[in-house]
């Protein structure tokens, strides 16, 4: 389990990544691993050191968010020249974390997006959440309101807890026995959902049939209490002053603990991938024996099959 985890000795946001450095990250990255960057710190400038209070959270929702296209953010209880600020240091992040990604995953530049960026001051341990909402289950990421209709979750994590706490993770097994564990669970999308869901303005956009299924597999693994106790997984602390990266909607994740951590989230297009085979569009094509970007969400039914052993 420990290979899961590719340690990179990057130090700077802006770095002058060798080859053999910006391979190793894209395997890792792309084979569903987590690049561990134990010695990239994001420093607060003066006067930052404030935001490090959950108090600053609304109380509402459990992260606070910044849209990089508006520079506005939500989720917060500040107002004023204090939220501009906010906006501000959040924003500095995301600008560094492009800069990251840039320098350490060169041939996703072009086709990279950055989508939006999260601040999250609240403690994981604690929060009352159905099983669907309790990140301290393993899953895969999935969003319910906002498909992303085939393109990957890279998420960039930053540590930045004051008082040196670390953020606990559990990190699982590998994709596909997951998802051919769980597909068999996964309920038939219903003829015309998709577009009654989207006129609805329950989803931001279609919800496809690639949608439709991993927010199944991630309803279906964190709902499982056999998988979350039994199956084996790699408790991890990330330090305080360290930084992460990962595709999410592929590498099975938990968030046990911890206090103020700064993500960004970019979307990345399967077909940017050095290797597109290892995306879980690909996947999940491959074990449903049809395509999964289909117009036409009504057709989806998740293969029937016994369910195979535990991921190992």
């Amino acid at each position: 389990m420990a290979t899961l985890v590719e340690f990179l000795s990057i130090r700077s946001w802006q770095p002058d990544c060798s080859v053999e450095e910006q391979l190793r990250a894209l395997d890792a990255i792309e084979n569903g691993n987590v690049v561990y960057l134990p010695k990239l710190a994001f420093d607060l400038l003066p006067g930052e050191q404030r935001f490090l209070d959950p108090a600053i959270s609304d109380g509402r929702a459990k992260n606070i968010s910044y849209d990089p296209a508006s520079g506005s953010v939500a989720g917060t209880s500040l107002r004023g020249r204090d939220r501009l600020y906010l906006s501000e240091f959040v924003g500095r992040f995301s600008c560094s974390a492009r800069a990251l990604v840039e320098r350490m995953l060169p041939d996703y530049t072009p086709h990279l997006r950055t989508a939006r960026t999260s601040f999250r001051p609240v403690e994981v341990c604690g929060r009352k959440a159905s099983s669907k909402k309790d990140d301290t289950r393993l899953h895969v990421d999935a969003f319910a309101s906002s498909p992303n209709q085939g393109r990957r979750l890279l998420r960039v994590f930053c540590n930045v807890n004051p008082e040196g706490r670390p953020r606990e993770w559990l990190i699982g097994g590998r994709f596909e026995p997951y998802a051919e564990r769980f597909l068999p669970k996964v309920r038939r999308q219903l003829p015309l959902e998709a577009r009654m869901l989207k006129a609805l303005r329950i989803t931001k956009s279609v919800r496809t049939p690639y949608d439709h299924l991993m927010l199944g597999l991630h309803d279906a693994g964190k709902a499982d209490d056999e998988f979350q106790a039994n199956t084996t997984k790699l408790a991890f602390g990330f330090p305080a002053g360290s930084t992460w990266v990962c595709f999410t909607d592929i590498t099975l994740h938990a968030a046990l603990g911890g206090q103020f951590l700064l993500e960004q989230t970019f979307l990345l297009p399967v077909d940017a991938m050095r290797r597109p085979e290892r995306s879980p569009l690909r996947i999940l094509e491959r074990l449903c024996g049809r395509r999964l970007m289909d117009s036409d969400a009504s057709n989806i039914q998740a293969p029937q099959a016994s369910p195979p052993p535990a991921v190992a």
